[in-house]
């Protein structure tokens, strides 16, 4: 099974030198990590924020450029469309983009890493860690 990192934590990684995220990263082969098109453009987006932006894109690539890249696509919007329901339905919803980075980790089977499980826990099914504790 594969881990996909959301976008915090990418961001811990990028931002602590001695991060855990970092040491778990190390440990694993890049076939075992993915990457989603949505947490690249959340990445990409705080990359043109801040000052340095063409280094801080740069450092956004070349840390993504290891893992294979999963789409947001149409199979994902099924799973999207039905895990957005259920949430509404019990009153439990999630941010858009945290629904379709796990409607991408259900679809492809990963492991969702996360230090927002309080969110990410909402969603039935879905395997996630915390690698920050």
């Amino acid at each position: 099974m594969a881990f996909l990192l959301d976008t915090n934590s990418w961001i811990h990684y990028l931002k602590h030198a001695n991060s855990p995220i970092r040491t778990q990263l190390e440990s694993l082969a890049p076939t075992d990590v993915v990457a989603c098109s949505v947490v690249r453009a959340e990445l990409l987006h705080g990359a043109e924020k801040y000052g340095n932006r063409d280094r801080r894109v740069a450092t956004v690539v070349q840390s993504l450029a290891p893992f294979r890249s999963l789409a947001f696509d149409d199979d994902a919007a099924v799973i999207y469309a039905r895990l957005r329901h259920e949430l509404e339905t019990a009153g439990a919803v999630i941010g858009p983009f945290d629904l379709q980075i796990a409607a991408i980790s259900l679809l492809h089977g990963a492991t969702l890493v996360t230090s927002n499980t309080g969110e990410f826990s909402r969603v039935f099914g879905l395997v996630v860690e915390d690698w920050l504790q």
